[in-house]
């Protein structure tokens, strides 16, 4: 997965901004004002930082070697994914998912819902 599918695929998602908080090295996924995503642009390769269920962070780690405790991160929570070609893009995919709705998760229900009748 590179950089321009990645963008493509969050920006998608309902309520997604993407912005440089940090730098220009640093691009960030927010839905509604909370970030579910991080791609360090100055790595080689890339790498995404995702939030993650604990016990499925673990088990993502000792399955992929390309899957790291989340840099810079809550590791409890987060993995950083090196994107070097070791994994397939259909499970990147369903990782930003899964990251994307948790962070949607923790929001406030007025918030979802708003969002949910904004949605197309």
């Amino acid at each position: 997965m590179d950089l321009e599918e990645l963008r493509n695929y969050c920006l998608v998602k309902p309520g997604v901004t993407a912005s440089f908080p940090f730098g220009e090295t640093t691009l960030v996924f927010k839905v509604l004002d909370k970030v579910f995503a991080l791609v360090a642009l100055d790595d080689s390769p890339l790498s995404i930082n995702l939030k993650c269920d604990p016990e499925v962070a673990i088990e993502l780690r000792e399955r992929y070697g390309s899957v790291l405790p989340g840099y810079h991160m809550n590791k409890k929570y987060w993995n950083t994914v090196l994107l070097d070609g070791s994994i397939r893009s259909d499970l990147i995919r369903k990782w930003i998912d899964t990251s994307y709705g948790l962070v949607l998760a923790g929001l406030p229900k007025g918030k979802r819902l708003a969002l949910a009748r904004n949605s197309p």
